[in-house]
């Protein structure tokens, strides 16, 4: 992406901007990525009347090059995540487990990014090793970055050491761990024997939880630590996840997929199947993938549309009664436009205009059968191959131009 389609400046007027803490009706302003205060007297205007705006979301915890393997069936409940694990291992030694595996990682990394971007995702933290193919300008969703991680406390075969990885990690940066995950009695144990290695403090990002009990939680709360919830991924592997409400509460909650191998499709999903359980709010489930999780994982230019906020919206059309039901609840096909670092990146095809003003040539896709408009940098053919429910319907005409006067030579 060039510096001079960076600089251009854009004015969405008519939207109605939401917050968990209410709508305004203003102008945005977008410059070089960011909302701005005050726009150039020569930026272009967008007319969005009849729309709601949303921070792009934010998705706290996923593992993006996993996302194509093939879930694991399992009609019983694993006890913790160390037997699940086992089970994993001789599940990756499928044929098609093996095959789906063949893909580079580095498309695969890129279509877990894609399957986030598709549902208004624009922020992930990614729980797993770094990759080269994580640092590419055009990669389609921002990362977590410089923070610290370990995978569980079962020792380094697993992921970095524990203690090591935590003390290495700065005390305002998280450090994320897989954390009683399960239901039995050393799920139950895990977070005292955290807090016994040093390893518990406010930068502690603890995933799942579905073993804390009630004393547990509000240790973590004390300790301004946090949780990030997966339910989906916790019901199909443990038949239980945590009841979220205190943490919520508290602030210290965060919502996350855990990847197709074992959660929901996507956030949006995930945000759909949360709305009917522990009850929480739509408002509530808002607060969780755009405040308290930019919070959580220490961004605070993520998660709202004040001045200086990375300029990552979610557009959708005003449904007429809860502005945060137009969102919470839908699925990706409805959403109107995803707009990362002030550009569109997918949207409905009547945005065709804003694509052009900014010099982003488009191809047109089929996603869940409605026609969209994607940014030509992201159709990648064999990450969009990996990715059930979009399919290329139409290069853009300056492509096609090209391509017959290439033929005519």
């Amino acid at each position: 992406m060039d510096a001079r389609i960076r600089n251009r400046d854009f004015v969405i007027d008519g939207a109605a901007i939401v917050a968990v803490d209410g709508v305004s009706h203003m102008s945005l302003s977008i410059r070089c990525g960011r909302i701005a205060s005050a726009c150039h007297p020569n930026a272009w205007r967008l007319d969005l009347r009849d729309h709601l705006i949303f921070p792009g979301l934010i998705n706290a915890h996923d593992h993006l090059q996993v996302n194509a393997v093939p879930p694991l069936r399992s009609d019983i409940p694993f006890a913790n995540s160390y037997e699940w694990i086992v089970a994993f291992r001789a599940h990756f030694d499928s044929p098609e487990v093996k095959a789906a595996l063949r893909v580079p990682k580095a498309t695969r990394l890129r279509h877990g990014a894609m399957k986030n971007l598709l549902a208004g995702t624009t922020f992930v933290a990614h729980h797993d090793p770094w990759h080269p193919a994580l640092d590419k300008a055009d990669f389609p969703v921002a990362l977590l970055r410089d923070f610290g991680w370990s995978y569980t406390l079962a020792g380094p075969a697993y992921g970095p050491p524990v203690r090591e990885s935590f003390a290495a990690t700065p005390a305002d940066r998280p450090w994320m761990i897989h954390l009683a995950e399960g239901t039995d009695a050393a799920a139950q144990a895990e977070l005292s024997n955290l807090e016994s290695l040093g390893c518990l403090a406010s930068n502690s990002v603890l995933i799942h939880g579905v073993g804390l009990a009630e004393h547990d939680v509000q240790r973590v709360i004390e300790v301004d630590a946090s949780v990030v919830w997966c339910p989906t991924s916790n019901l199909a592997l443990l038949g239980k996840t945590l009841d979220p409400r205190c943490l919520h509460g508290a602030g210290r909650l965060a919502l996350g997929t855990d990847s197709r191998l074992s959660g929901a499709r996507d956030l949006l999903d995930e945000l759909r199947g949360a709305l009917y359980r522990q009850g929480l709010s739509a408002t509530d489930l808002l607060r969780l993938v755009t405040l308290d999780g930019a919070r959580i994982l220490r961004e605070p230019h993520r998660g709202h549309l004040d001045a200086g906020a990375h300029a990552d919206l979610v557009i959708v059309a005003d449904g007429g009664s809860d502005p945060m039901r137009s969102l919470i609840g839908i699925e990706r096909g409805h959403i109107r436009a995803v707009v990362r670092e002030g550009l569109p990146r997918i949207a409905d095809p009547d945005f065709a205009e804003w694509f052009e003003t900014a010099g982003i040539e488009t191809i047109t896709v089929k996603l869940d059968g409605r026609p969209k408009l994607l940014a030509k940098s992201l159709a990648d053919e064999a990450v969009l191959a990996l990715e059930p429910g979009i399919e290329i319907v139409a290069r853009s005409k300056r492509r096609e131009r090209a391509a017959a006067l290439a033929e005519s030579c």
